[in-house]
């Protein structure tokens, strides 16, 4: 074979190799970017390269296959709904604490779920790759926690903070065992589906504070929390 030959076989692989490294390249990034969302987008522009964002979002997945993440049980499931509905009524008489309230009860639920408290950066990193969707609402919801704490958060505020509070809480809670393993994509919730559901854009009638039946309290929970124009009938 002449060295022409070999030079043009040789061409012809490391053309094709290119070609199956760039497709599965394509791939990759096309999972990466339905399963994390706005995080792919997020991360890719604080990167300043998609490259660096798809490697970091596998390494993620990587952690989080290696982790015991859990669906919670049945019992546990209700036990947490229970305690979510008091926190809500909470929030009528002591809207500050409510809030601080719910950032409990959700490292209580990532807790028991198995997820490792190993920083707050790390912590958004573990949960980006399940609960993706609802991940800035909880940023967003963390960024008020802490003008409560300095005291500059108004009451519409704090309702804000726990409504998005709540998606990430009933996307930890209302998982099915499926849905809660490492494989499953980012949750459905979103303001839209807030806006959407029942109770949303109106007040809840006066002397009666947030409720729900009791197997409604995770997924069918009113949407909108007392405003501050509703609190003085709600407390009556």
């Amino acid at each position: 074979m002449s060295a022409i030959m070999i030079a043009v076989i040789l061409g012809v692989i490391l053309v094709v190799a290119a070609l199956v490294i760039g497709l599965m390249t394509v791939l990759r990034r096309r999972r990466l970017q339905q399963r994390f969302g706005p995080e792919y987008d997020r991360l890719a522009g604080q990167r300043d390269s998609k490259l660096k964002a798809d490697s970091e979002l596998a390494g993620r997945e990587r952690r989080v296959h290696g982790l015991d993440i859990q669906p919670l049980t049945d019992s546990a499931r209700a036990g947490y709904a229970v305690r979510w509905a008091g926190i809500q009524e909470q929030f009528v008489d002591a809207p500050a604490d409510a809030v601080a309230s719910s950032q409990v009860l959700i490292a209580a639920v990532m807790s028991e779920r198995g997820y490792p408290a190993e920083g707050h950066e790390q912590v958004l990193a573990d949960l980006s790759v399940g609960h993706a969707s609802v991940l800035d609402r909880y940023r967003a919801a963390e960024e008020i926690s802490r003008s409560a704490a300095a005291g500059t958060a108004s009451t519409e505020d704090l309702r804000v903070a726990m409504i998005d509070y709540r998606a990430l809480f009933r996307d930890l809670v209302g998982e099915t065992a499926d849905a809660g393993s490492p494989d499953a994509g980012p949750g459905r919730d979103s303001r839209a589906d807030d806006a959407a559901a029942p109770g949303a854009g109106g007040a809840q009638p006066a002397g009666t504070p947030p409720d729900m039946n009791a197997d409604d309290r995770v997924t069918d929970e009113p949407d909108l929390l007392p405003s501050r124009s509703t609190e003085g009938e709600l407390a009556r």
